[in-house]
């Protein structure tokens, strides 16, 4: 089975992130002081934070900040009506 690489920019799986996991990270910031995923581009950073929560960690600290206000989450674009 090949690896699935979460963090292109560092070459990080999913299986790194999960060690780092299983070791008692359980924010982003540590999962990156870990292995540096997340460190560069940040576009990896939403799937570490799937990972997380798939592992029972708690949820990052904006997504508690936007519930706590009633943030919807961002539209989609089925959600946009279409201008005629």
């Amino acid at each position: 089975m090949a690896a699935m690489f979460v963090c292109m920019c560092h070459a990080v799986t999913e299986d790194q992130v999960k060690r780092e996991i299983d070791g008692g990270a359980v924010t982003p910031r540590q999962i990156a002081k870990g292995c540096k995923a997340g460190t560069d581009c940040g576009s990896c950073v939403r799937r570490i934070q799937a990972l997380l929560g798939e592992h029972g960690a708690r949820p990052c600290p904006t997504a508690r900040l936007a519930a706590k206000l009633g943030l919807a989450e961002p539209e989609t674009e089925t959600d946009v009506p279409k201008a005629a």
